[in-house]
Order: C-alpha cells, then sequence, then structure tokens
C-alpha cells in the first residue's frame, strides 16, 4: 500500500511537471508570437514613414515645378534677364515711349457689387460708412496729387520725342538685343546718379501725399466724431416728450413700412391653427390630418380688417391703433416635438411671435422648446392665453375685448381665471425665467412679457391680440420692418401643382421686391433650379396660401406678403429652401452653390455606405424632422427625395433587399404612392410606410424595427453564448453522469439555457455539454446572474463518450461558457444591451483563455 502511494506521489509530481512544463512552453510561444507581433509592427511603422516621406519629397517636388511654371521661382539667368528688361523699361519711360503706370484700380474691381444691393442700415453705421467714405477720399485725393507730381517731367519728355516720330518703329527695327546690349553698356555711376534721382522725386511726392493725407484724416475724424455725437443727442432726447422729440419721430415716421411678419407658435393642440381660423374666419385645421399642422402656412391680413376687427376694443378704451403699415402677415407652424426644424424656419422668418400657451394645461415641452427658440433668435414675442372660454361657467362675447368678457363674468369665474393666471405666471417665472404680466398691466413693455387671454372658439382677445401686434411692431420695430428693396429675403414654404398652372412655389417673401420676369435660383433635387417668374399669385386677404381658392395676379409684389409663384422647371424644388434672384452684377454659379446650401446639410445625414432606408416627404422640413427621428432609433438612411413615390424610387430602395432585408423600406410622410410603384412594391418585396400624421409614422416605424429586433434575436438566440464563471457547489452534487446534475454558484457573467460548458484547466479544452435546465427552490428558470445559486442540468452532445464528474474533472474545476468568435458576434449585434460592462470584460478576459484573436465583428 505504501508502494501504491508512492507511485501515486510520483504520476501527480510528474504531472505536475509536465503541466509546468506545459506552461512553460506555452509562455514561451506566446513571447515568441508577442515579438514577432512587434517586430512586424515595428517594420509597418517603419515602412509607413518612409512611404510618408517619399510622399511629401515627392509633394514638394511637384510644387516647385508647378511654381517654376507659373514663374514664381526664377533660375539665376531668368533673374538676369528680368532685371535687364527692368533697365530697359525705364529707359523707354524717359524718352516717353511707354505710358507710365498709374494707381487707377482695374475696371473689373471698381464694377464689382456686392449682390443683394446695400442693406438698410441704422444711423450710427450711416455715420461710421461717412467717415469711412472721407478717409478713402482722402487717399485718393493723395494718390493723384503723386501722380499730378510726376505729370510735368513726362510731358517734357513727350515733347522732346515729338520730333522723331518714328523713334518706336526704328527701336522695334533694333530689336530688344540693342536695348539689353545699351543697358550692359551703361556704367555704374550712371545707374547710380538715376537712381537718386528717382529717389528724391519719389520722396518728394511722397511727403506731400502724406501731408494731405495727415490733413483730410483729421477732417474725417472731426466729421466722425461729429456725427457719433449727433447720434448720441438723437438717442438722448428718445425718451423725452417737447418739440424737439415729436420733430425727430415725425421724421422718422416718413419712412414706409412693411407688412411684419407674426408667427404662431406652441405646444401641439394649444389652438394655434384654430386661433388663426377665428382671425380670418376659415375653417383651416379641420382639413388638417387629425387636427395637426404638418407644414407651415402663411396668411395676409390687410390693416383695413384689422382695424374692424379692433373697432370695438378702440372705442371702449380710447386708445387709437394708428397703423402706419399696410398689414400683418401670420405664419403657422407645427407644434409636436418632431417639427422643431419647421418651427426654426418659422422662427427665422418672423418679425415677431405669438406664444400659444393653454390656460388650463399651462407650459408644456413644445412651448419651453419654442422660447428656447425665441430667446436664441432674439425674438420679440406675446403670449396668447388661450382657452379661456373652458373656465367653469364662462359666458362668451363673440369677438370682444377680453376686458369686456371678464367684467361680465361671475366672481368665482373670475377668481378662477386669476390662479390659474399666476399659476402660467409663475410657471414662465420658474421654467423658462421670464417675466410675464396680463398686456394691460404692462408699464414696460421692453421688460416684461404681455399675456392676452384669448379663446378660439369665441373669438374673444383676438381684437386685442391684433391691436398688440400692431403698437409693438410700430413702437418698437420700426428699423427691423423699414422696407428694403435692395435686399431680397426669401423662403420658399411649399411645391405643389395647381390645375392649369403645373408646378408652382409657395413662398414667404420677407424683404425686397419680386418682379414678373425677374430670373430666379431655386434649390431643386437633382441641381440648382435657374428658371424665370411667369406669374406672381396671391390669395385673396384673410385666407392662407395652402388653401385653394381664385388668385390675384400682380406685376411685383412688395414684402412682406405669402406669394405662388408659378414658372417652368420647378417639379424638381425643394420645400424649405431661399430664393435667389439673380441681379444684373450677380455671378450666377456663386448663387447656384448658395441655394444648394440647405439641401447639402441634409445629403450629410445619408449613410456613405449606401445600407439604410429610404425616406420621402413633401418638403425639407418634414424631411429634417424625419432623419433626426432615425437618427435618435440608430437607422440609417441609404437615400431621401422629396415628392411623390414612384417606380424609381422603389427600385432604389429595392438594393437593400440583397444587402440587409429589414432596410427595404421606404418612408413616405405625406406624400403619396403611385399605384405602378405600389405595385413594383409588392412584387419585389419593398415595404412602404405612409402616412399624412408625422406620430403615425414614427409608430409604424418603431413597431416595424423592434419586430425586426424580436425576429434578429429570436434566430440568434440558439448560438449567441453568453459569457460565466460557474462554480460547483460540492454538496450538492446530484447526479456525476450524463445529464449530470449539480448545484452551481454563478461567479461572473450570465448563465443560459442552452449555454455550452467547459473546463479550461484541461490541455485540450474538456467540453462537458449544454445547460437544459435551471432551477432555483424547484422553479425553473431561463437564466441566471453573477453571485445567484442555482441548480443545473448539464446534456452531452459527445456521442458515445461520457464524462463523468469526479473522473474526467473534479468539483474544485471552475466550469466556463464555451465562447466562439461567432457567437461574440451575435452577442454584440442582438444583445448588446443585455450585457452589462463587467460582462464585457469577462468576455475579453475569455477570448484569451479561448485563444479568439481579432475583431469579432
Amino acid at each position: 500500500e505504501e508502494a501504491k502511494k508512492k507511485a501515486e506521489r510520483l504520476q501527480k509530481l510528474l504531472e505536475e511537471r509536465k503541466r509546468l512544463e506545459d506552461e512553460e512552453k506555452r509562455k514561451v510561444e506566446e513571447e515568441k508570437r508577442r515579438k514577432e507581433e512587434e517586430k512586424r509592427m515595428a517594420e509597418e511603422e517603419e515602412r509607413r514613414k518612409e512611404e510618408e516621406r517619399i510622399r511629401k519629397k515627392e509633394e514638394k517636388k511637384r510644387k516647385r515645378l508647378e511654381m517654376k511654371k507659373q514663374g514664381l521661382i526664377l533660375t539665376k539667368k531668368q533673374k538676369e534677364e528680368r532685371r535687364r528688361l527692368e533697365l530697359a523699361r525705364k529707359r523707354l519711360e524717359k524718352s516717353g515711349g511707354v505710358p507710365q503706370e498709374t494707381n487707377n484700380r482695374p475696371r473689373r474691381d471698381r464694377d464689382r457689387r456686392r449682390r443683394g444691393g446695400n442693406k438698410k442700415v441704422s444711423a450710427k453705421m450711416q455715420a461710421i460708412q461717412e467717415a469711412e467714405a472721407a478717409r478713402r477720399k482722402a487717399e485718393e485725393l493723395a494718390a493723384a496729387e503723386e501722380a499730378a507730381a510726376a505729370a510735368p517731367a513726362a510731358k517734357e519728355e513727350e515733347a522732346k520725342a515729338d520730333d522723331n516720330d518714328d523713334w518706336e518703329a526704328d527701336a522695334n527695327d533694333d530689336g530688344e538685343d540693342d536695348w539689353e546690349a545699351a543697358a550692359d553698356v551703361d556704367s555704374e555711376e550712371e545707374r547710380e546718379k538715376e537712381r537718386q534721382k528717382e529717389e528724391e522725386a519719389k520722396k518728394a511726392a511722397e511727403e506731400a501725399a502724406k501731408k494731405k493725407a495727415e490733413e483730410e484724416k483729421k477732417k474725417a475724424e472731426a466729421e466722425k466724431k461729429a456725427a457719433e455725437e449727433k447720434l448720441r443727442q438723437e438717442e438722448g432726447k428718445k425718451g423725452k416728450k417737447g418739440k424737439k422729440g415729436k420733430k425727430g419721430r415725425k421724421d422718422k415716421d416718413t419712412r414706409e413700412l412693411r407688412s411684419p411678419i407674426c408667427c404662431i407658435l406652441g405646444h401641439v393642440d394649444t389652438g394655434k391653427t384654430k386661433l388663426l381660423d377665428k382671425m380670418r374666419s376659415t375653417n383651416v385645421q379641420d382639413r388638417e390630418a387629425g387636427g395637426i399642422t404638418q407644414q407651415i402656412g402663411a396668411t395676409y391680413f390687410p390693416m383695413t380688417n384689422i382695424e374692424k376687427a379692433t373697432a370695438q376694443l378702440v372705442a371702449s378704451t380710447g386708445k387709437a391703433l394708428n397703423a402706419k403699415m399696410p398689414g400683418l402677415l401670420m405664419i403657422d407652424t407645427p407644434g409636436h416635438e418632431s417639427f422643431t426644424n419647421l418651427r426654426a424656419r418659422g422662427s427665422n422668418l418672423c418679425d415677431i411671435a405669438i406664444l400659444v400657451v393653454d390656460l388650463m394645461h399651462g407650459l408644456e415641452p413644445q412651448t419651453l422648446e419654442s422660447i428656447r427658440l425665441l430667446k436664441e433668435r432674439g425674438t420679440p414675442f406675446v403670449v396668447a392665453l388661450n382657452k379661456v372660454d373652458r373656465l367653469y361657467e364662462w359666458k362668451s362675447t363673440p369677438n370682444g375685448p377680453v376686458r369686456d368678457s371678464l367684467k361680465q363674468q361671475k366672481k368665482h369665474v373670475q377668481q378662477e381665471f386669476e390662479t390659474r393666471t399666476n399659476q402660467v405666471i409663475a410657471e414662465f417665472a420658474k421654467e423658462a425665467e421670464l417675466n410675464t404680466v396680463l398686456y394691460y398691466k404692462n408699464k414696460n413693455p421692453k421688460e416684461w412679457t404681455s399675456l392676452v387671454p384669448t379663446s378660439a372658439h369665441t373669438g374673444e382677445g383676438i381684437p386685442d391680440l391684433l391691436w398688440l401686434l400692431v403698437k409693438m411692431t410700430q413702437n418698437f420695430m420700426r428699423d427691423q420692418i423699414a422696407v428694403s428693396y435692395t435686399d431680397l429675403q426669401c423662403t420658399v414654404l411649399e411645391v405643389k401643382k395647381v390645375e392649369g398652372l403645373g408646378t408652382t412655389i409657395d413662398v414667404v417673401l420677407v424683404n425686397g421686391v419680386l418682379h414678373e420676369g425677374d430670373t430666379i435660383v431655386v434649390c431643386g433635387l437633382q441641381g440648382p433650379i435657374v428658371t424665370t417668374i411667369r406669374a406672381l399669385l396671391t390669395p385673396p386677404p384673410m385666407k392662407e396660401i395652402r388653401v385653394k381658392s381664385e388668385y390675384v395676379h400682380h406685376k411685383e409684389i412688395k414684402a412682406a406678403m405669402g406669394v405662388k409663384i408659378t414658372a417652368n422647371g420647378l417639379d424638381h424644388a425643394v420645400a424649405g429652401t431661399q430664393l435667389l434672384v439673380c441681379g444684373k452684377n450677380d455671378d450666377i454659379e456663386e448663387l447656384k452653390d448658395e441655394s444648394m446650401a440647405d439641401l447639402a446639410s441634409i445629403l450629410t445625414r445619408v449613410d456613405p455606405s449606401g445600407q439604410g432606408v429610404y425616406v420621402q416627404a413633401s418638403t425639407l422640413g418634414s424631411l429634417e424632422a424625419l432623419l433626426q427621428f432615425l437618427e435618435d432609433m440608430k437607422v440609417p438612411v441609404s437615400g431621401v427625395a422629396i415628392g411623390p413615390v414612384n417606380k424609381k424610387d422603389v427600385m432604389k430602395a429595392a438594393v437593400m433587399l440583397e444587402r440587409r432585408e429589414e432596410y427595404a423600406v421606404i418612408l413616405a410622410f405625406d406624400v403619396t404612392a403611385s399605384p405602378e410603384a405600389k405595385q413594383m412594391a409588392n412584387e419585389m418585396g419593398v415595404t412602404i410606410f405612409s402616412a399624412d400624421i408625422i406620430y403615425h409614422l414614427f409608430d409604424m416605424v418603431t413597431k416595424y424595427f423592434e419586430d425586426v429586433k424580436a425576429k434578429r434575436r429570436a434566430e440568434a438566440a440558439p448560438r449567441a453564448v453568453f459569457p460565466c464563471i460557474l462554480r460547483i457547489i460540492p454538496e450538492f452534487i446530484f447526479n456525476k453522469r450524463s445529464p449530470i446534475v449539480v448545484g452551481v454558484e454563478v461567479m461572473e457573467g450570465i448563465l443560459r439555457k442552452g449555454t455550452p460548458l467547459c473546463i479550461p484547466d484541461k490541455k485540450p479544452i474538456l467540453d462537458i455539454g449544454s445547460v437544459t435546465s435551471i432551477e432555483f427552490e424547484h422553479k425553473e428558470r431561463n437564466e441566471a446572474k453573477k453571485g445567484e445559486q442555482v441548480c443545473i442540468k448539464i446534456e452531452q452532445n459527445r456521442g458515445n463518450q461520457v464524462i463523468l464528474l469526479g473522473r474526467h474533472f473534479d468539483a474544485s474545476q471552475n466550469m466556463v461558457s464555451r465562447l466562439s468568435r461567432e457567437s461574440i458576434k451575435l452577442l454584440k449585434e442582438n444583445f448588446r444591451s443585455d450585457l452589462q460592462p463587467d460582462d464585457w470584460k469577462l468576455v475579453v478576459k475569455l477570448k484569451k483563455v479561448f485563444e479568439i484573436y481579432g475583431a469579432s465583428n
């Protein structure tokens, strides 16, 4: 028995020795591999540096050759040649044969004009510009004097040259070689004398010019200071009453004012479009898909209609309107969160805004978003506290001033109104950091934002809102709404086909003038569109530009106005971009590049690999909203288009069937699909998701990709192996042969059903089998996480060989999930969110154990 024990000890020692030798051998191989890898990397780096050095050398050589070709680098011979020619030219100048150079600028530089003309500038800027013009004039006078000082000498030389008219011909006959020979023969003394004379004459002219320029500069500075002082005095007198102040205002009042552009913003379903409908007595809101505004719309309100609407308010308060502007142009924007970009476009267009707030709900997410947009752009706004008619027992006064309505209400209604108004004021202060007050209590409109209680159903408060808008724009925004006919600002709102007119564009003319026959440049899907205006049409007053009605024709239209333009080639125009007019001195290519800037920013969101879904929308703003949503969902986009879905769009989307089938999808918002396109999509297996309300489209897309993800996870689940390390609990070994039933503790990672287990300590690695059952307190489970103790059943899949616990491995050895390159790839693609950072660290650790090298993409 003792001999048997010795033999066992010896056997163990031999095994230990063999294990150590194997370990040592493995370490040596790893070290060898590491050194070889380092050597390879070093050689790679050396090769890269050498290639970079050769590339730089070639680049330097190429640049030098180009500079030589352009004449920027001269050889010694070329320099000598240039010096000789320069001396010969000077000799000719002295003899009067060659005209002297002047300081006059080339004609093309003088004629260069900035596109769009001069913008309207403030008085301060005008004074600065006048002073700058005076300084430039002084410099020009100095240059003229210098030229005049050099003129007498030139005249004397010309008189001497008159006796010999054919000198130039003789000189030409002799050739350039004679000039060079003469230049070589000249002595150094003669050249030195000539140089000294030239320098003396030049210094005298420079001193005279400098003296004159200093005098002009002092004069210009004095004029500038006087202009600034005058401007300060005028600003100081603004707030004072008296004859002088009235006279200043009277001068200012003579300027022509355009219609201010007013934008309506706010949260979805606060009543923006309904409020606008009440103002113009129309019903656009009911025609919107789901009653939700999907695009920007524009409506013109003539001042006669505004005066009629506010007549009762003016009579009750005694405060006359005194309107000096032709009317108001209202722009309605979508309220829901998907249209941040459309609201941004609307607030870019507008001079003043109406922020609609639901009195019953207070500030909501898109209300805060709208406030942020207005603050960023510095746009003044008033708040319409809408839905006052929903107060309990409210007695309405249709289209009446809100103060008259409030006086007629019962005491408890007035108290509820005050309570809810104070809540809104508190929310503005807390969440938006704004001071707000009811408009008729507002003594300082520049510091405090006005609240106007309104009702879109009864029309109460609308006279107050219109009166306040007119007063605010006239009193505080005169510089902004003064007409500028040279600076054109125009934005395309919508592209649509109209019976009898063809493809037209609806635009908002913010500033400037449009004429029939103007050449315009518009952004197009297939490149910039250059065309000529055939007709300028406007809807009748108090009608929205999106609503079908009889149009009024114009030869020219002044800002601000919503205009429908008919012209050739507008089929591919992109809504939501700027419209440019090509003037006489404008570069058409430059305008083309400028017009395509908006679309270029959209195209950067298209996946460069060409893999993803295909997106179509009716306008650029809607397209931006869809692309932002897909970006948040991390769904790539393979292509975009604006307009209806055609067969060519289906063919583009069908390319994804060969790459990734789930991306063979067309998302169509507010556009139709032709019957041919639908038929082709059904035949090819392309899915078209179409909706008029963007929320519905979002829901469809979200559900589709959730189903795709669930399907892919279900397909990948049998082959995806989660990482785990299990410790066998010796007290809970229930069955040692297949199926092995043991109690285990999850040391690291996640144990799931179907996980293949192995013993990595064995060489080669011993595969035990797959987990077919997990139980905790006699209840079946699908997975067990770190720290949990569960009972598992392991079924073997090694054919006839039977693995026994205690013979082939023992309870002291940990069991590990058998990872492979494919299983890691499936984990990354389908189960990334299911694993915690510690689990991914375990994956990295087990990759080394199973010698899985390289990326597992």
